[in-house]
C-alpha cells in the first residue's frame, strides 16, 4: 500500500511539474509576442520606419508652420508638454507651430529611436534647428519623445514632451 502511494504521489508530481513548464513556455511566448510583434501581426521594421518618417515629417512641417500635418496624424486627444513646462492639446499645438514668430533656417529630426509594443510605440529623437531672432542665429536642440498609437486610420501622436538641451535656449516649442 505504501508502495502504491509513492508511486502515485511521484505520478503527481510529474504531472504537475510538467504542467508548470507548460506555463512557463506559454507566459515567455506571451512576453516575446508582446514586444516583438504589433497587433494585427504587422511588419514591426516597417512600422518602425513609418513611424521614422512621421517625425521626420513633423519636423519639416514645424519650419514650415505649416499646421497641415498634425491635423492629419495627430490624436484629437493629443496631450504634450512644451519644453517649457506648459501643457498643451492639439488645437494648441496647432496655435504654437503657426503663431510661432520664429522663421526657421532648418528644422531637423535626427538620432531617431522607435520601440513598438503591439499597437502603441514610442519615438524619440533630437531635434535641432537654426534660426534668426532679433537679427542673431541661434542654434537650438531638443530632446523630443512621442506616443503613437496604431489605429484603422494609422499612427496617431497621443502625447509628447519636449525638453531643451543645453544652452537653454527659450523658444515657443
Amino acid at each position: 500500500m505504501r508502495k502504491l502511494g509513492s508511486l502515485a504521489a511521484i505520478g503527481i508530481g510529474f504531472v504537475l511539474v510538467s504542467s508548470m513548464q507548460g506555463q512557463d513556455a506559454w507566459r515567455t511566448a506571451c512576453i516575446d509576442r508582446c514586444y516583438s510583434s504589433p497587433a494585427g501581426g504587422g511588419d514591426s521594421e516597417l512600422e518602425r520606419q513609418e513611424i521614422v518618417n512621421l517625425e521626420k515629417e513633423a519636423a519639416r512641417a514645424i519650419q514650415l508652420s505649416d499646421a497641415t500635418f498634425f491635423r492629419r496624424v495627430y490624436s484629437d486627444e493629443f496631450v504634450a508638454t512644451l519644453s517649457h513646462g506648459q501643457a498643451v492639446n492639439k488645437a494648441q499645438w496647432i496655435g504654437t507651430i503657426q503663431a510661432s514668430p520664429i522663421k526657421y533656417d532648418y528644422f531637423q529630426a535626427s538620432d531617431i529611436k522607435i520601440r513598438v509594443f503591439q499597437s502603441t510605440a514610442i519615438a524619440t529623437c533630437l531635434w535641432s534647428s537654426r534660426f534668426t531672432v532679433k537679427g542673431k542665429q541661434v542654434y537650438s536642440q531638443l530632446r523630443s519623445i512621442h506616443v503613437y498609437i496604431n489605429t484603422p486610420n494609422g499612427w496617431r501622436v497621443i502625447s509628447g514632451q519636449n525638453t531643451n538641451l543645453p544652452p537653454d535656449v527659450q523658444q515657443p516649442l
